[in-house]
């Protein structure tokens, strides 16, 4: 139990540390296609120093759920990267399928209460938003991943990544493809990604998890910032997971080493992917996005329904 405690911990290490680094490659590959000349790999870090360093200032009328929501999307963001392996399968929790979406929720909830309890009109309206998406985005990650679980006759995600590693046929099957096309979809949803939400934008019409995070400042700007950066990190190295499932290392040993370093690799390699579709990627209208997750939501339920024809 112990050793399982210390691989969590460590993996989960490894997971904020690189986590700023992904947002970081995503800001430099966009600034190199845009030709500007753009910050440094660590300049997220710094941000999070200087907003730690800074007085964090609240509405004198607003509810004290701004401070609590803020610890609370972090926690839950911290336990994912506890939970979901990325460097290691030990983990002192097993990464079900179940409790991993209940952890999702548990974050998207808090996030969206901190947008209610500054009570200001753009805080309740990325809130209401985030919600609505929050319907369709969630069931999608459930069904998804439970149509991979078909197949293996278990809801561990763990064991879900370890059988595809042994069966590489999976991987290109029609449940796999399916699978995984609808997971990008939730998971840009989730960690508000274009074409669904565009993170650098400030026009109040447009705006989702900027206009719950507007009126944060101090150690909650940072808490929420770091929280969304790890979840991005998390949501997409499992993504890179299922469909390379060779390079995490089975326990606590000197295999993690290795398997850090190909996180850190796939991590760029995602974050550089991700910049180069956002200069490409157009944001849909907000009042189409509900149509693109309800699509994403139909085909993880056509992986459903081929993979239990085929495990019969």
């Amino acid at each position: 139990m112990i050793t399982k405690i210390v691989s969590a911990l460590l993996q989960a290490l490894v997971v904020v540390a690189i986590s700023p680094l992904q947002i970081g490659t995503i800001r430099a590959t966009k600034a190199l296609l845009e030709g500007r000349r753009g910050g440094r790999l660590f300049q997220p870090w710094r941000e999070i120093v200087k907003l730690l360093r800074k007085e964090t200032l609240r509405y004198r009328n607003g509810s004290t759920l701004v401070a609590m929501g803020s610890v609370a999307v972090l926690a839950s963001s911290l336990t994912l990267a506890l939970v979901i392996p990325s460097v290691t399968f030990a983990s002192a929790i097993p990464p079900d399928l179940f409790v991993i979406v209940s952890i999702l929720t548990v974050n998207a909830v808090a996030q969206g209460l901190i947008g209610l309890a500054n009570g200001t009109s753009f805080g309740g309206m990325g809130s209401s938003r985030h919600v609505t998406l929050l319907a369709l985005a969630e069931p999608t990650l459930l069904i998804a991943i439970y149509a991979l679980s078909i197949e293996v006759r278990t809801s561990n995600l763990a064991s879900i990544i370890q059988i595809r590693a042994s069966n590489p046929s999976q991987i290109v099957s029609p449940v796999g493809i399916l699978v995984v096309a609808s997971l990008v979809i939730a998971v840009l949803s989730e960690t508000g990604r274009l074409p669904v939400d565009n993170p650098t934008t400030h026009l109040e019409l447009t705006m989702i998890h900027e206009a719950m995070t507007l009126e944060s400042s101090g150690h909650d700007l940072a808490f929420q910032e770091l929280a969304s950066w790890i979840k991005l990190t998390v949501l997409t190295s499992l993504l890179a997971n299922l469909l390379l499932p060779w390079s995490i290392a089975s326990t606590l040993s000197p295999a993690m080493i290795p398997a850090a370093l190909f996180l850190i690799a796939k991590v760029a390699i995602i974050g550089a992917t991700l910049g180069v579709a956002e200069v490409f990627l157009a944001k849909v209208r907000l009042f189409r996005v509900p149509e693109l997750l309800a699509g994403s939501l139909a085909i993880a339920f056509i992986a459903v329904i081929i993979s239990g024809v085929t495990a019969k």
